[in-house]
């Protein structure tokens, strides 16, 4: 599987309407995504606070502390994002247009939205973005 994976042929993306069953438990999915991205937020906040530059510690250690910190922040960044779009996705539940491209209006295929559910776009409209 490569990086991209929603670059990925797959038949199944190009199916028709999710199915009840199928929206039951990409509905689930959303919902347990959203409840770990919270949880990740709420542990990880340690890691991302300021370092001390007292602390009598070696001037490597410090840099590697400094270093950890900005990948720590850069990761909690990644994760604020990535729950705003669930966000967004749980709204378009409640809307009705969930499972809808965001470009195009086409379906955008449960195999898609299985692998990430919270998924805005269709396989070639995606491919058409990752090309820009």
């Amino acid at each position: 599987m490569t990086d991209q994976w929603w670059l990925e042929d797959d038949d199944d993306d190009m199916a028709d309407d999710l199915t009840e069953a199928q929206l039951s438990e990409l509905v689930a999915a959303l919902q347990t995504l959203h409840d770990v991205l919270v949880a990740e937020l709420d542990e990880g906040s340690d890691r991302t606070e300021t370092v001390d530059l007292d602390q009598p510690i070696g001037r490597i250690s410090r840099v590697d502390s400094m270093q950890q910190q900005k990948m720590a922040q850069a990761q909690k960044q990644r994760t604020r994002g990535r729950l705003s779009l669930v966000k967004v996705t749980m709204k378009l539940v409640e809307d009705g247009d969930y499972g809808e491209c965001r470009r195009c209006g086409e379906s955008i295929g449960f195999a898609r939205l299985k692998a990430k559910p919270e998924s805005p776009l269709c396989v070639a409209c995606a491919r058409s973005a990752e090309k820009r």
